[in-house]
């Protein structure tokens, strides 16, 4: 127990020491842990650390980590064979268990899961994210169009099974709100020599930086055409959901299954049919 190294029950012998349980007011430094670490701050285990590693702000192992390690901002580790949670990320050498942080998950090479927004791996197991980076994964850009005349570049990252989706693009239609964006998740359903098929789950809009909104989320279902090794056309059907609260949002809202306005007829709210089609360039 103690308040900052050397400030500890272990004083100056602490980066030596191994524990079975460890509390510190701020940070603490031990050789291994066996047990439970919590720390206001921070814990450095030189060594290797096997239970639950709990920091306000960062836990650091040396090398190999098992168990839980959840902390505020970031936890860096050998290897892992546990589940790393953390507020931004998470950074390892070898990744055999879960990272989850909230922004960055990072590990030369990962037998286990990677939940994040931004994903980087020199090899990879499953990666959920929205970028989603490994030299054993498939990446590619788009250009797309869907049944408002939303024209969007994409990045498309993932594994052999599931990928995330980012883009941005302007609307060719409207006048004020024509820039926009997307995010969301897709599943390769079916893979074939020449064909594809997959679904993806997006949400996104079109922005004016002014007042109003149109705010879209789609589930779509894209077979695909292989030209190349790397070239797919694609394209299909796709069920919206939409929100807006402007006039040109309300007249792009179109092919209605149902819709109800509110806000004294100043928003509509809406499902739709409508659909994706484009080109992709994998690399």
């Amino acid at each position: 127990m103690g308040l900052i190294y050397p400030l500890s029950t272990n004083w100056t012998n602490a980066p030596k020491d191994s524990n079975t349980f460890s509390l510190n007011l701020i940070a603490g430094v031990s050789r291994s842990e066996k047990g439970m670490s919590l720390a206001g701050f921070s814990n450095i285990v030189r060594e290797d650390a096997d239970g639950l590693q709990l920091a306000g702000f960062s836990n650091h192992i040396g090398n190999n980590a098992k168990g839980s390690m959840i902390a505020g901002f970031l936890n860096t580790y050998g290897n892992g064979k546990g589940t790393a949670i953390a507020g931004f990320a998470n950074v390892a050498h070898k990744n055999s268990g879960v990272q989850i942080s909230g922004f960055l998950n990072v590990a030369k090479t990962v037998k286990g899961i990677q939940l994040s927004f931004l994903n980087i791996a020199d090899t990879a197991g499953l990666q959920i994210g929205v970028i989603n980076l490994s030299k054993n994964g498939e990446k590619s850009f788009g250009l797309t169009i869907d049944e408002n005349q939303t024209l969007m570049l994409t990045f498309r990252s993932g594994g052999k099974w599931l990928y995330g989706i980012l883009g941005t693009g302007y609307n060719l239609h409207n006048n004020k709100a024509k820039y926009a964006y997307e995010t969301g998740l897709g599943l390769h359903i079916y893979t074939a020599k020449s064909f594809r098929l997959s679904t993806e789950i997006v949400a996104g809009g079109l922005n004016s930086f002014k007042k109003g909104d149109y705010l879209k989320a789609s589930a779509r279902l894209l077979p695909a055409l292989k030209l190349s090794h790397s070239i797919e056309l694609f394209g299909g059907p796709s069920l919206n959901f939409v929100y807006t609260n402007n006039p040109e949002g309300i007249n792009l809202t179109k092919n209605r299954i149902s819709s109800w306005y509110s806000n004294n007829n100043r928003s509509l709210d809406a499902l739709t049919f409508g659909y994706t089609a484009g080109i992709q360039v994998a690399f």
